[in-house]
């Protein structure tokens, strides 16, 4: 059975970490989304998708990589096209792991379970919580893997997330 999770992981933290391992327990292989592929870097989109795949890619090991496949997926302002366009992009999967209401709703018109992933203290560890930690010098290392932790600092990603 193939699953599905989209997420922007701006940057890849330890809940994306947690709803990865829970997904694959659910499943045989994940298509991993890397949603908002196409936009352009910004403040709440700092990470290019071939970083944020490199992030995760050095956030797992090897028996989570032997199933896991990484893809891009671009944002649409249409909803419908958007389903559409996921379709064209990654193989047919039977489950997608989400939170998100509308994606929820989309997908319940489809033949495909809808999965709520639960949240790993959700408080702390939210991609915009953790990038106003970088740019205030505060501690955010524990809240992030060692792989994203090192492209965070090999990247000098402190900088660029103050000149955004």
């Amino acid at each position: 059975m193939n699953g599905l999770l989209i997420g922007r992981f701006q940057p890849f933290h330890l809940g994306h970490l947690e709803a990865l391992r829970f997904a694959l327990s659910k499943v045989d292989k994940l298509w991993v989304g890397l949603g908002s592929s196409n936009k352009p870097i910004e403040k709440n989109n700092p990470f290019t998708a071939e970083q944020r795949k490199e992030m995760i890619l050095s956030s797992i090991d090897d028996s989570m990589k032997d199933k896991i496949s990484i893809y891009f997926i671009p944002d649409l302002d249409n909803h419908m096209k958007w389903i559409e366009k996921i379709d064209t992009i990654v193989p047919k999967f039977d489950i997608i792991f989400s939170n998100d209401d509308l994606t929820k709703h989309l997908y319940s018109k489809r033949n495909v379970q809808v999965v709520s992933i639960p949240f790993l203290n959700r408080g702390s560890l939210s991609g915009t919580n953790i990038r106003d930690l970088i740019i205030s010098d505060q501690k955010w290392e524990d809240l992030v893997p060692n792989g994203t932790r090192n492209f965070l600092k090999n990247t000098n990603a402190k900088d660029h997330l103050k000149n955004l």
